[in-house]
């Protein structure tokens, strides 16, 4: 079902629920206060008819049997009954000259000063009242039909009725425009992202006002389509650097290997070309392995474990040590709060961490010919801080914006050994163990890594 029906549907019924509660409170109190006003009335003419015949006539039969009909009787279908202390009938007066009902006597034992009795048979309503004089009690039954108060009453019936037919139809209209401009913005939002596509992904969804929930939506949606934009544009680059990459040494080793064949005749000129085509296979793998472990850092699903970052780091430095002898690389391990558990230990993955922190000093070791300083810290209490400082040439802010891009170089290591993937490798890296990598680099005072992990 459309969100558009539901809306409709759920208003519809929500408001409908309302007015029917309220006719059905509207009706009963009307009811109530119908059958108490009359029954008050039947009251005050049970207690007129009893001090009359009683009081002042002391029951005379002589006199009882000259009431006519119109001397006593003022409201529809009424009756009056009269009974002694002994419950025999001695008054009796109806307009339909029927006789006394045999149900006046089911209440004669109920009936109290403080209690009258009350029942009813169709539209006749009866009340009993107990009267006493000269300590002899008599019992009086007045009943009539509440013709005026019935059709008022009827007449309320109808209002309600034909109100709550005619204020369905309103729900029904008031429904409809509260969904249709209700979701008049998602529908112009569905419009506009229907003429999105991953040829112009540049395009962006109207925000509105920026404050209501539809306008949240479309911000986080246009946020993902930025997202999406820098995914494909990184893509796009990072085709077109691998594919540069990779077919610079792959031309190469070709035409060594052509050239090999059509002009190397002794062995001594073969090996040459032989060892030059072996350099670039090389190179070849070490682009491939790069582009491999790139991808596995993309992948959330490695078994987590407690590692011990400084182990980490540590041999981390030794690797380094022997891919650049003589390199000064100093390691000073801070001191740490008395809350932690496990100095410097963080939960993930040792082997990606060690990859993570070897490439970060492989970078140090590569650009700086000073000693590279690498410095263990807890910034805060739940987290562990890894900095790697050195006095390399830096970069300008706008290579700096885009060190952590795959495959890109800046100019000044254009000469260096490399490809382009050891940032950005370490950043997927500490991206999965939900830690921050931040570069700040400056073009002629050298580059600062930190990387900040999440404490045990």
């Amino acid at each position: 079902m459309l969100v558009r029906n539901k809306l409709i549907l759920r208003f519809m019924a929500l408001v409908f629920a309302i007015q029917l509660c309220l006719t059905a409170f509207i009706y009963y109190y009307s009811a109530r206060a119908r059958e108490l006003r009359f029954y008050h009335r039947l009251e005050g003419k049970a207690t007129q008819t009893a001090s009359l015949l009683i009081r002042r006539l002391q029951l005379d039969s002589e006199v009882l049997r000259s009431f006519r009909k119109k001397d006593l009787l003022t409201m529809h279908n009424e009756r009056i009954s009269l009974y002694d202390s002994q419950r025999r009938l001695v008054f009796h007066l109806s307009q339909e000259d029927e006789p006394a009902p045999a149900r006046d006597a089911e209440y004669f034992d109920q009936i109290t000063r403080k209690k009258p009795a009350r029942f009813r048979e169709g539209k006749v309503e009866t009340l009993g009242i107990l009267y006493r004089y000269k300590k002899r009690e008599y019992l009086v039954f007045v009943a009539g039909r509440d013709q005026f108060g019935g059709r008022e009453f009827d007449t309320l019936t109808s209002i309600l009725l034909w109100g709550n037919l005619g204020a369905l139809v309103l729900i029904i209209g008031a429904a409809w425009l509260f969904a249709d401009r209700s979701l008049r913005p998602l529908q112009r939002m569905v419009a506009e992202v229907k003429g999105i596509t991953a040829s112009n992904l540049k395009r962006r969804v109207d925000e509105g006002n920026r404050q209501d929930e539809i306008a949240q939506l479309a911000m986080t949606f246009n946020q993902m389509l930025s997202g999406l934009e820098q995914a494909f544009e990184n893509q796009k680059s990072f085709v077109a650097h691998a594919s540069h990459e990779l077919r610079t040494p792959l031309a190469t080793v070709l035409g060594t290997l052509e050239t090999a064949s059509a002009y190397d005749t002794d062995l001594p000129a073969a090996k040459r070309s032989i060892d030059s085509a072996v350099e670039e296979i090389q190179k070849i793998i070490d682009l491939t392995n790069g582009l491999l472990a790139l991808a596995k850092a993309d992948d959330t699903s490695f078994r987590c474990a407690h590692v011990s970052l400084d182990d980490v780091v540590l041999q981390a430095v030794d690797a380094c040590k022997l891919r650049y002898p003589g390199r000064p690389i100093q390691v000073d391990f801070g001191p740490w709060p008395e809350a932690v558990e496990e100095v410097y230990g963080v939960r993930g993955n040792a082997q990606l961490l060690h990859t993570a922190v070897l490439n970060l000093l492989d970078n140090a070791c590569k650009y700086s010919e000073q000693a590279v300083l690498v410095a263990l810290s807890y910034p805060a209490a739940r987290t562990v801080q890894l900095t790697i400082s050195d006095t390399g040439p830096g970069l300008p802010p706008d290579e700096a914006a885009r060190i952590l891009e795959p495959l890109y170089r800046g100019r000044n290591g254009l000469d260096k050994p490399g490809y382009g993937l050891g940032l950005a490798i370490t950043s997927k890296i500490v991206q999965v163990h939900a830690g921050q990598l931040t570069i700040d680099s400056r073009e002629g005072a050298g580059t600062r890594a930190t990387v900040r992990l999440p404490a045990l």
